[in-house]
Parts: C-alpha cells; structure tokens; sequence
C-alpha cells in the first residue's frame, strides 16, 4: 500500500559525520567561560576590582586568552546588579563543580557570598527597582 522508503532519514544518528565533536568537558569549558565572563562585566560594572582581576584570571586560563574587560555603565541600580552578578556566579559555581573546577567553584562561592552580602546591607537597597 506505501511505497518504500529508498532514501536516507534526515533523523539518522549524526555520529559519523564529518565535523569535528566536542568533548563534554570542553563543552563545560565554554559554558563555564560564559558565565564568568557575564558574571565579569557585572563586576566590573560594580568596580570590584580585586574579584574582577581574579574572575578575569580564570576566564584566560579557560579561554587560553584574556578576556574583554566591561568598559560602559548600564542604567541600572546597585542592587540590581548584585542580583544578577549572585544569579550568575550561582550558575558558574555549578557548572564549575559538574566539571570539577576546584578554583572556579571556591570564586564563585566568595562571589555569591559577597554579593549576597551587599544585598543584605541596608545601602544597596536604595533605588532598587
């Protein structure tokens, strides 16, 4: 009643393509890169300089170059930033311990702690959102 199917399926395994495939790890690296690099420009917008330098320290070591340091201000509040810089140090604390970074996962802590820390001090609340 049907006609057979002579062609491939477009929903075969991609396993013997001809493309090079990453590695988990090295997928973990990028991931990890990311959020520091996000959790970085946060930091810098903030000027916490001596945690920038040391997130920067380990953006290079897991890109195996520098990274672009956040130049401009955004319009938002303290408060605000120390929301998200919290969020995204969480995010790299757990990709950093899925891939069992030991100085990635200590940073990330101090930087959520830190942040958590401002949110909790009566200043940081003022002209929040």
């Amino acid at each position: 009643m049907y006609e057979p199917i002579r062609t491939k399926s477009v929903h075969t395994s991609a396993d013997d393509a001809d493309f090079p495939h990453r590695s988990r790890e090295d997928a973990l690296d990028i991931q990890l890169a990311g959020h520091l690099a996000a959790l970085l420009a946060v930091t810098d917008e903030l000027g916490l300089t001596a945690m920038g330098d040391r997130i920067a320290e380990q953006v290079a070591r897991l890109r195996a170059a520098p990274p672009a340091r956040h130049a401009g201000r955004s319009e938002a509040s303290p408060a605000a930033l120390h929301r998200r810089a919290h969020a995204l140090a969480g995010r790299a604390l757990v990709v950093a311990a899925s891939r069992a970074d030991t100085a990635v996962a200590i940073l990330a802590a101090e930087a959520m702690d830190a942040h958590a820390a401002a949110l909790a001090a009566p200043t940081a609340l003022v002209g929040a959102p």
